[in-house]
């Protein structure tokens, strides 16, 4: 018997019993469409994670104050106090003391209530430096942004965010107008170009004015001198390491601490973010997939089950044909034939199926699915094995059966 010949008498035989294979299949078609899924929503997590961070700018590290204590002994978490200054982010954009430092970029924030006419928002007024724009990668939409002059004069001027010009004004064409933020007049000079949310808050939402106005006509207070945050630019990222022990470094002087566990600073890098991001959903997917794998498992036992029951059926054929001389290998290859057959229909339906619901799922859940050609064809090498190795029992007993007792069998 040639291959041709097995293939055909294969495929009759599991056409034959449509409902039964049919079933058989949809187990197999389960699992792969699961692990497909599966792999594609960690990678498009990992993705979406990835971009938020990257948002923030390139090549960044981050630097935020140390806690606060209260006089009841009551200790904040890592931002409350007002240990950084201006006088810091200056200093860091020495070449001589920071050679791997491109800029700093540093904000003071707070969240204000904005009026334009009868239309009120409150939205994030953050006060910053003029290299803001390109150290946190971030683009006009119209207008322009804060400049030194600005800064020095103390300027009532303000750069909305889209988010923000569309609450006050109803669109983004709002260079020229006028808002009002704690009683103080300020003239709109620009607009960002969207980007988007992070994990916590819309970046597009904010009000950036120069950092001397905020500091001593918005915010002031005791704490006029004071940042909420620096962004540091490393020369390139093969020099963000080189960046942080330097900034650390210069940090610990400044503030006259000797003990770095000391610091009232911490520093953060998105590599260390990224990286953290990247570990979780990675071990996610992995759990995820091994569930999803379970129910290939399954499937691979229902393969095995509907063998067996085909070689009970068919013991006469069996019988049959190895009495007009079919040799054992000849019986054994014609069933494990079949089994691969129902295992590539369950592996190539899965993919389609996890390939075109990867495609609808985003609009749903809004997170991005990554089809992973590997983890296809894979999937689908996958299934095939299964169909063999659970079907290797079956066709081993159909080949062993004695003519004699296949032929009686009825």
């Amino acid at each position: 018997m040639n291959w041709s010949e097995t293939l055909r008498i294969s495929w009759s035989a599991v056409r034959s019993h449509g409902l039964r294979s049919t079933l058989t299949v949809l187990g197999i078609l389960i699992g792969i469409a699961a692990v497909i899924l599966t792999v594609g929503l960690g990678l498009g997590t990992q993705k979406d994670v990835s971009a938020q961070i990257s948002s923030l700018g390139s090549n960044l590290l981050i630097v935020s104050p140390g806690s606060t204590t209260s006089t009841t002994g009551v200790r904040g978490g890592f931002g409350t106090s007002s240990t950084l200054t201006l006088a810091d982010s200056e200093a860091l954009t020495s070449s001589v003391s920071t050679p791997d430092i491109k800029a700093v970029a540093a904000e003071k924030s707070q969240p204000m209530a904005l009026t334009a006419g009868t239309a009120n928002w409150t939205t994030t007024v953050t006060g910053v430096t003029t290299d803001w724009l390109s150290v946190r990668a971030r683009t006009l939409s119209s207008g322009a942004f804060i400049t030194a002059a600005d800064v020095t004069d103390s300027a009532s001027v303000v750069v909305l965010g889209s988010q923000t010009a569309t609450q006050l004004f109803g669109s983004t064409n709002v260079v020229g107008q006028t808002v009002t933020a704690n009683g103080k007049t300020l003239t709109v000079i620009g607009v960002l170009a969207s980007v988007g949310s992070n994990s916590s808050t819309s970046l597009d939402d904010v009000a950036i004015v120069p950092m001397s106005t905020a500091a001593n006509e918005l915010i002031g207070g005791a704490t006029s001198s004071s940042i909420s945050t620096m962004y540091i630019e490393a020369q390139s990222s093969t020099q963000l390491s080189a960046a942080y022990q330097e900034a650390d470094s210069l940090l610990l002087n400044l503030h006259g601490i000797t003990n770095s566990a000391n610091a009232d600073f911490t520093i953060s890098s998105q590599d260390a973010l990224v990286s953290t991001a990247t570990s979780v959903y990675r071990t996610l997917t992995v759990l995820l997939t091994g569930i999803a794998g379970l129910s290939l498992l399954v499937g691979g036992i229902g393969v095995m089950n509907i063998m067996l029951v085909s070689v009970t059926e068919r013991t006469k054929e069996i019988g049959l044909r190895k009495a007009l001389g079919a040799p054992p290998w000849a019986i054994r290859r014609q069933f494990l034939i079949e089994a691969a057959i129902l295992g590539l229909s369950g592996g190539l339906l899965g993919a389609i199926l996890g390939v075109v619901s990867a495609w609808l799922l985003p609009g749903v859940i809004g997170s991005s699915v990554v089809i992973s050609p590997a983890a296809v064809g894979v999937s689908i090498g996958v299934a095939i094995v299964i169909g063999v190795t659970f079907g290797v029992y079956p066709a081993t007993r159909a080949a062993r059966l004695a003519p004699i007792d296949a032929l009686r069998s009825e």
